[in-house]
């Protein structure tokens, strides 16, 4: 199963990254590249179990699952209905402190995915990995921006560093 990471280290405490992680609506997209549109169904906060809708910015749609919700430490999602082209595809966010450093944060961010048909998968993973690797890069360093960006910090209820 094909896997694609990035990482960063952002200056906000664990508690704040991992509320920037999940901010949903128009302060979400201030950060988030990849999405068009992203709401909750049935739910208006993310748990265990809660399925969202997004809608990428390339027009993919995709329903996934929250399969754990752990603030601050970590978040998994699994899809549910999505692109024909993906059999399977999950992602895990991790929230560490930095030793010594109490307001900052290393950001792991994981994919996995495996891709159909069966005789195509050889070639189409390799595809994927490359676009989900680039998508995966912007997408944390967008976050990285949300986790400076005033008006993301007073959503999440937190005052911007200095």
């Amino acid at each position: 199963m094909p896997v694609v990471e990035s990482r960063c280290v952002v200056t906000v405490p664990v508690e704040v990254a991992f509320a920037v992680s999940q901010v949903q609506g128009p302060v979400r997209k201030r950060w988030d590249p990849f999405i068009r549109r992203q709401h909750l169904i049935g739910a208006d906060v993310p748990a265990k179990g809660v399925r969202t809708f997004t809608v990428q910015r390339t027009g993919l749609r995709m329903e996934s699952e929250y399969v754990s919700y752990n603030p601050p430490s970590n978040v998994g999602m699994r899809m549910t209905k999505g692109s024909w082209f993906f059999e399977k595809m999950g992602g895990g966010w991790r929230f560490t402190p930095v030793d010594g450093h109490p307001d900052r944060t290393l950001a792991v961010w994981r994919y996995n995915f495996t891709c159909r048909p069966a005789w195509l998968a050889p070639l189409a993973e390799r595809i994927g990995v490359f676009v989900l690797q680039r998508d995966i890069d912007r997408r944390i360093a967008g976050f990285a921006r949300g986790c400076s960006d005033p008006v993301v910090l007073a959503h999440v209820g937190a005052a911007p560093a200095g």
